[in-house]
């Protein structure tokens, strides 16, 4: 693999697995034992719970899903990750159907990087607060 800084493999990641949805860069960027701290309790806290969040929950809920970096900063080996991810609510997301609304998901993540893939994640977001509003308006 080739030699990208801490930052370079969090960009890496939000373009081109959350974004275009790309198994093979995700393969490429998750470490084999990988562990999503934030993970919902009962729920895998592995790379395939982690592909599984996207691919079958973000994914086919939100068409045009981007991902805007507002900020990141680095130590050592950890990269702190402000972003929002963007996309238009046209598939069923949690149970809730279709509005055709625009959606924004805010999130921090803490993310470990190890030998140029994702060995640790952290992270809080906006979702429960999303879904709220797209089931009350």
């Amino acid at each position: 693999m080739d030699k990208f800084s801490p930052k370079q493999v969090v960009k890496r990641f939000n373009h081109e697995v959350i974004e275009q949805g790309n198994r093979a860069s995700f393969d490429a960027l998750v470490a084999s034992d990988f562990v999503n701290w934030s993970a919902p309790v009962g729920a895998p806290n592995d790379g395939a719970g982690l592909w599984n969040t996207f691919e079958h929950v973000l994914r086919p809920a939100l068409s045009g899903l981007k991902v805007q970096i507002h900020e990141q900063l680095s130590d050592g080996d950890k990269v702190t990750t402000r972003k929002t991810v963007h996309g238009v609510h046209t598939g069923t997301l949690l149970g809730v159907p279709a509005t055709g609304r625009q959606v924004s998901i805010d999130v921090i993540d803490i993310v470990t990087i190890r030998d140029g893939r994702y060995a640790e994640h952290w992270g809080v977001n906006t979702l429960a607060a999303v879904l709220t509003q797209l089931r009350f308006s």
